[in-house]
């Protein structure tokens, strides 16, 4: 079966929704209590539950519309999104060996979308 774009692009976009998760889960880690209104008031832990659930609904779409093995290495993206938006909302520092791996793996998922 051959990958359609529409099916690349709502994965792209689910990884980018996805990446949201981790960012609220930093966030709602420093507030955390544990207890039921401690989790239950704890709007970032929600938001970032919610973010990989609205991610992950997203991905299953679009497994319709190509190969596993060529859709499921674009959720390597997330790891991108992930860098970049903790520079921006957590005050996290890129070094050199981050932005390596960034491009290695922007490297790795174009040689697979390429390859297909």
């Amino acid at each position: 079966m051959a990958t359609q774009l529409w099916a690349i692009g709502l994965v792209a976009l689910a990884t980018i929704l996805g990446a949201g998760g981790p960012i609220f889960l930093k966030k709602a880690a420093h507030q955390m209590r544990f207890s039921l209104k401690g989790i239950v008031l704890n709007h970032n832990l929600i938001l970032g539950l919610g973010s990989y659930g609205i991610g992950t609904i997203l991905f299953i779409p679009a497994l319709k519309g190509g190969d596993l093995s060529v859709l499921y290495p674009f959720v390597a993206l997330t790891y991108i999104w992930v860098s970049l938006l903790s520079v921006k909302y957590l005050g996290e520092k890129m070094t050199r060996k981050k932005w390596l791996g960034v491009f290695l793996i922007i490297l790795g998922v174009a040689s697979i979308g390429i390859g297909s």
